[in-house]
């Protein structure tokens, strides 16, 4: 699984002209499935993402603080374009993402263990047409790939 996280101070979704969810301070999360990742993957994922510390904490340093500390919110998109691949040609392949199918069902249960944790958090809705607005805030992004932790 991969996971671009972005420090937000807002963020929102909306899908066919409604906002589909929101959030204030906190993490939007845009997931992408691979081919081969099960639940374990999921769990590893989060469990990574939920225990970040890049808030700026009381002390001054940039990153002290996770999000639990800060009274976040996350906003969790499903983007099976993190799986591409440029480098034939310039139209990517996306061919290294999961099956559509499972990759429904592993973004749903990734979405249960961050609902799990933050009872508020937002998502998207997979293989919809989204627009996502967001204000980083930092700007802070992390890249991270299970196949890397």
């Amino acid at each position: 699984m991969r996971a671009l996280i972005q420090r937000v101070s807002q963020a929102s979704v909306t899908i066919e002209g409604a906002v589909a969810g929101s959030i204030d301070k906190g993490f939007l999360v845009f997931l992408g499935v691979g081919e081969g990742d099960a639940e374990p993957q999921a769990e590893k994922l989060w469990s990574k993402i939920s225990k970040m510390r890049i808030f700026p904490d009381d002390a001054g340093h940039a990153t002290g603080f996770a999000l639990s500390n800060v009274d976040g919110n996350v906003l969790v998109i499903s983007q099976f374009t993190l799986y591409a691949d440029c480098k034939k040609g310039n139209r990517p392949s996306f061919t290294k993402a999961g099956d559509p199918a499972r990759a429904e069902e592993l973004y749903e249960y990734f979405c249960t263990l961050v609902r799990r944790d933050f009872p508020h958090a937002q998502t998207g809705e997979f293989g919809a047409d989204m627009k996502v607005a967001l204000v980083n805030d930092g700007p802070f992004s992390i890249w991270l790939d299970t196949d890397e932790l």
